[in-house]
């Protein structure tokens, strides 16, 4: 047990060595190249950027952390946990299958398969939250932290819906060509980040120390000072009868026909609309599906928790309450990492490495247009926005290495954003494995992109 104390207390902290290069590269770059007010201007941006972003989510966030709140009280959350309980202790092993991490890391997944991300942000960090609370070392990531992150930087996606919508806004022959591609990559990368993560969490370099006194002290007190009471079913919830039950079935017989005349509208005696023709029956039942999912969550959950018996208005209330702590809280996480890559960008850096690596990309049958696309991603989700945008101006939206990026786009997440935002809330600094793997799932999503879209239009 001291062994491995001793080792973990030696283990480099990669995000603090990445933040670190990032900033020596961004001045070193920047001074050879003259471009140190770039450097300066990016840092300022990005700061404000970064109080921006996380001003912004206030409204996201107390919005479906007060939808969650129905979800949890009303029981919900425990239903789906248990109709997915065999998958999830395969992959959360420390959780309990009735804990209410559980029905949070689930909600958060489904969102992420839809695209939802302004909902599955608030969705995850509910869940990270309900992860600390079983953590006994504050301060360092647990292996379900990890496992969870890697999940989310990875997320399968059904349907990539920025890409698509920059591909139709370009005037692509086909801008749902990607959503077949964009599955398969994320499958790919998907399955390469849960082999990663659950190989790390083994190695001796990344284990988890004992429990120390420390720790144990800080998670009392932290324990103490948390004055937000558990959330967990009612006590009291009211049974569900025949008459409840008959509201239920209106509801989903009521969204099953919306879902139907918006995916398939002549099967409901409705013109078609110009939109739809010409694509696939799946493609058109994701993009109907993606389109409904919020407005069906959001008039569900009320409704369910008020047929148990809950005073709907009261616990959303209670539960939206979370959302201002929690975007202020990420503030410090955002404006740190958004800074260092802010400056690096500024100095020229991806454009330095773009041109350094092309023979070597050439030599790979990699194509180099597409090295910006691969560097940017995991660092700023606005930064590959723009670099995307200007590869599908340069090169047309049909061209393959656009579907490439686009793809790549639609099935990658910006890791060391995620990692900021969601160990940020909850004060994680010791990272232990989460960096590594994200950025192999990315690594990994990258090369699935690029040989799908081959294989599909090349």
């Amino acid at each position: 047990m001291g062994c491995v104390s001793e080792v973990y207390l030696h283990t480099p902290r990669v995000l603090n060595y990445i933040w670190l290069g990032l900033i020596l590269a961004a001045i070193a770059i920047g001074g050879v190249t003259g471009k140190m007010d770039e450097v300066t201007q990016g840092a300022f941006e990005m700061a404000e950027t970064a109080v921006n972003i996380a001003l912004g989510f206030i409204g996201f966030f107390a919005l479906w952390l007060g939808v969650m709140r129905l979800a949890e009280r009303s029981g919900m959350i425990r239903i789906i946990a248990v109709a997915l309980k065999p998958l999830m202790r395969r992959l959360f092993p420390e959780v309990p299958p009735d804990h209410p991490a559980m029905g949070s890391i689930i909600m958060n997944m489904s969102a992420n398969m839809l695209g939802l991300a302004n909902a599955a942000t608030p969705l995850g960090l509910r869940a990270m939250k309900h992860l600390e609370r079983l953590n006994p070392r504050p301060g360092t990531a647990t292996n379900a932290m990890c496992t969870f992150l890697a999940i989310n930087t990875s997320s399968i996606q059904l349907i990539p819906a920025s890409a698509v919508a920059v591909l139709a806004a370009e005037g692509a022959k086909d801008p749902t060509a990607i959503i077949g591609t964009a599955f398969v990559a994320t499958l790919f990368s998907t399955i390469v980040a849960i082999t990663a993560v659950k190989i790390f969490e083994k190695f001796p370099h990344f284990r988890l120390p004992p429990v120390s006194d420390e720790d144990a002290a800080k998670k009392h007190e932290e324990e103490e000072e948390d004055d937000e009471p558990q959330i967990d079913e009612a006590k009291d919830l009211r049974r569900i009868g025949a008459g409840q039950k008959l509201i239920l079935v209106i509801f989903f017989v009521l969204f099953g026909y919306v879902l139907l005349r918006t995916a398939y509208p002549t099967w409901v005696w409705l013109p078609a609309d110009p939109e739809l023709a010409g694509k696939g029956f799946g493609t058109r039942l994701i993009e109907a599906i993606s389109l409904l999912a919020i407005p069906f969550l959001l008039s569900f959950f009320p409704l369910y928790a008020a047929i148990r018996g809950l005073k709907v208005y009261d616990e959303f209330v209670e539960g939206a309450k979370e959302g201002f702590w929690v975007a202020v809280r990420i503030i410090p996480y955002l404006v740190t990492i958004l800074v260092a890559i802010g400056m690096f960008r500024g100095a020229g850096g991806i454009e330095l490495l773009t041109s350094w690596l092309a023979p070597a990309l050439n030599f790979l049958t990699f194509p180099p247009d597409l090295l910006p696309m691969a560097l940017m991603r995991p660092l700023s989700g606005s930064g590959s926005m723009g670099v995307f945008v200007e590869l599908v101006d340069r090169l047309g939206p049909d061209d393959i290495v656009t579907l490439m990026a686009g793809t790549f786009f639609g099935s990658s997440e910006t890791t060391f954003y995620v990692i900021a935002v969601y160990f940020g809330s909850v004060g994680i600094r010791r990272t232990r494995h989460a960096v590594p793997a994200g950025l192999i799932a990315d690594l990994a999503g990258l090369v699935a992109a690029v040989v799908v879209c081959r294989m599909v239009f090349g």
